[in-house]
């Protein structure tokens, strides 16, 4: 007698990928993404909230409680509807024995009732079966027949799924995925893990597989292998390319996750499954609907600081800070990391012609990628020039290496000639042989080195006006390129009296010390240590009342802090937002620039675009799309976007003449310039119909079919979707 799992476990495992509260016996309450559970209740979370007994509330990213602390579990309500109390419901009503029967009884029924002698043409005849072979060609699944489509005579049909099994084991030993795709393809991989006993029930079947059984197997094979593709593309791809085409990768998992969603509906009854196979697909079908239209703000972030790198046209610091910052997110800081990448970046290219990138994009990726290479320290070459793989020295059979190279004793090629015709070391000949240059001299270098940045460090408290100024100064000059410098200003002590320095009268002094913050803070460990010195509200204060460049470098300065989430929270509950509004404004160029860029990464937070709109951002911006001279159009456009997604945002933008104004860009901007403008109204119109119907009375229609034809990827996708929910709006005849 088999036992199967109580209703309790099997919620537990229903619940895996869905965010559950946890109370532990203790008292102790966990609420986080569930990642894996065991029967014993044993369990791994994911993004955890936790709150201590005293009520304390912490952030957690990975926790493994084990089941036996467990009080109880709270599990999202939508399990209320999964398939198993539908089953349960329909055997308690009594519908019918055969309701779920089992798989070895419902083989066995089967076998009884062709036993009974009902005739080939009754119900109970075996429907007729083929033998299916999966052939594996260039990534599709062709089916080729043997011994045609008879009856079950002569050795009967079977399903070789070794292909589909092979496939998703396949998957699970990939390493790890690039960043930008990293979330998606994890939960792709899980979810094809639990088809797994889906494929080993199918191979235990006691008889052939029906015609509509292998079919069905067949698709969903078909699905597995696309799966399996976009999978390795994440896993070996570009970095940069996956990055740039964040989006376009996301539309390709959405394609996935419906494809695999329409090949597990209509899961045939001939293929005898087991309740417990069949709930699970049934609930799969739900979570792959649910996985559709999912977005990271993670992805938003890091698409504006690569837009942010390919824009600017002036050589800053700002610029070698956001470069080291994507380099890191990339993990394209090492030699052999960018080695790697380049490959990729080749192998890409000569993909072209199979639906590989558009020759702008391609330039972008070269020049983003040899940016990354300067700051490694290595050559910036044309990364297309060169073998993909790095060529071996042939031996040359015509080279004659002479004798005197030669070991005279082991007759091979010298790595250290301090030996003699004889063989005879030349020690034991009494030879003086060079001494070797001892590191010594670096050594010293090094201690000087820290003793002279140790030395700018004391001198930050000085009670001399001009050994202040000479000292924060030159610990600007020396933080702004060389990162070994920002550790060792740090370890050194250098940033409380630099944040002290914030508030000196002189303003000189308080330009120097932000922009010496601002170089700090390239490094992550810096940024929180600045943090932890409430460096911030300082700072915002020399965006208020500082000199010019003190403000611009100061915007800097909250740009680079606000990429750690926490401080997004404190520059906007420290009144952070209405000055970099002002700068926005007033500012110079670069200032502008600054500003912008720091507002659209604090407008990430929800509550931060409240205090924008609040602080008047909108007129600002307005202006910005009108004066195209100052070229940051793409740069506002970024941030009404963002807005877009904010009720009062909708409300602030529907008050003026904006939606002619998108109409324009879409009319007659640049290829990024109509993206732009596209997608902000396509967040406009997901809202409110109105906008979509301003815009038509504007010609927008005509100016989208356009784009669907000659725009960028990502902008003839907006438009697609545009036109769509235009020609599905009510409102709209």
């Amino acid at each position: 007698m088999s036992r199967s799992l109580g209703i309790p476990v099997k919620l537990l495992h229903e619940a895996s990928g869905h965010v559950v509260t946890v109370e532990l016996k203790s008292g102790e309450l966990y609420r986080g993404s569930m990642v894996e559970c065991e029967d014993n209740w044993n369990c791994q979370l994911e993004n955890i909230t936790y709150t201590a007994k005293d009520g304390k509330v912490s952030q957690l990213e990975h926790v493994f409680i084990r089941g036996s602390k467990v009080r109880f579990m709270v599990i999202p309500d939508m399990l209320k509807n999964a398939p198993m109390f539908k089953r349960l419901d329909a055997r308690i009503k009594g519908k019918g024995a055969s309701l779920g029967v089992g798989r070895g009884r419902a083989v066995s029924m089967r076998a009884k009732a062709q036993a009974a002698g009902r005739g080939t043409a009754g119900r109970g005849v075996v429907p007729p079966v083929r033998r299916w072979r999966p052939m594996v060609i260039d990534g599709e699944i062709r089916d080729e027949g043997e011994g045609g489509g008879g009856g079950g005579s002569g050795g009967g049909g079977e399903i070789r799924d070794e292909t589909a099994e092979g496939v998703i084991e396949y998957v699970a030993q990939f390493g790890d995925y690039r960043r930008t795709q990293r979330k998606e393809c994890y939960n792709l991989v899980r979810r094809m893990k639990l088809l797994l006993p889906l494929f080993q029930e199918t191979r235990e079947l006691d008889g052939p597989i029906p015609e509509r059984g292998a079919a069905w197997l067949a698709n969903l094979k078909k699905v597995l292998l696309m799966a399996k593709k976009l999978l390795k593309t994440c896993n070996e791809g570009s970095k940069i390319y996956l990055a740039l085409e964040s989006e376009a990768v996301m539309v390709r998992f959405h394609a996935v996750h419906e494809r695999l969603g329409q090949a597990l509906e209509g899961l045939p009854d001939e293929l005898c499954l087991s309740d417990e196979v069949e709930e699970q697909v049934e609930l799969m079908i739900m979570q792959l609907r649910r996985a559709r239209k999912r977005t990271d703000t993670q992805d938003i972030e890091l698409a504006m600081d690569i837009m942010v790198v390919l824009s600017k046209k002036e050589d800053r610091n700002a610029d070698s800070a956001i470069i080291e910052r994507l380099a890191q997110k990339l993990d394209l800081q090492k030699s052999e990391d960018l080695k790697i990448e380049t490959i990729a970046v080749r192998n890409l290219v000569k993909d072209k012609e199979r639906g590989g990138p558009s020759a702008e994009t391609t330039q972008q990726i070269i020049d983003l990628l040899n940016k990354f290479r300067q700051i490694a320290g290595m050559e910036a070459t044309d990364v297309l020039d060169g073998p993909v793989m790095p060529k071996m020295l042939e031996k040359c059979p015509s080279l004659m290496i002479p004798h005197e190279f030669l070991c005279p004793i082991t007759l091979e090629i010298m790595t250290d000639p301090v030996i003699v015709a004889s063989g005879q070391w030349c020690e034991k000949n009494k030879f003086q042989l060079p001494k070797k240059e001892t590191s010594t001299g670096q050594e010293s270098s090094s201690t000087k080195h820290k003793e002279e940045i140790s030395s700018l460090v004391d001198q930050l408290s000085s009670s001399h006006l001009e050994v202040q100024r000479n000292a924060v100064m030159k610990i600007r000059l020396i933080s702004k390129e060389n990162p070994e410098n920002r550790i060792l200003v740090a370890k050194g002590g250098g940033i409380p009296p630099l944040v002290q320095l914030l508030s000196y009268p002189d303003s000189k002094v308080q330009q120097h010390a932000v922009t010496a913050l601002l170089n700090l803070s390239i490094d992550e460990t810096n940024k929180k240590l600045i943090t932890r010195e409430e460096a911030i509200p300082a700072i915002i204060e020399v965006l208020q009342n500082g000199s010019t460049e003190a403000r611009e470098n100061s915007a800097a300065a909250l740009f680079s802090l606000s990429m750690i989430d926490e401080n997004k929270v404190i520059v906007g509950e420290s009144n952070g937002i209405p000055p970099l509004v002002d700068l926005l404004q007033d500012g110079t160029i670069r200032g502008r620039k600054d500003a912008a860029t720091a507002l659209f990464n604090l407008s990430l937070n929800q509550a931060n675009k409240g205090r924008a709109i609040s602080a008047g951002i909108v007129p600002p911006l307005l202006q910005l799309l009108k004066d195209r001279n100052l070229g940051m159009v793409d740069e506002a456009l970024s941030i009404f976007l963002l807005l877009a997604s904010h009720p009062d945002g909708r409300q602030e933008i529907g008050q003026l003449s904006f939606i002619e104004i998108l109409v324009e860009f879409i009319r007659e901007g640049t290829p990024k310039n109509k993206e732009c403008a596209t997608s902000v109204l396509l967040e406009l119109g997901s809202s409110n119909s109105s906008f979509l119907l301003a815009a038509l009375q504007f010609g927008v229609y005509e100016h989208l079919v356009e784009i669907t034809r000659s725009g960028t990827n990502r902008a003839q996708r907006k438009a697609n979707a545009l036109l769509q929910l235009i020609s599905k709006s009510e409102q709209i005849p």
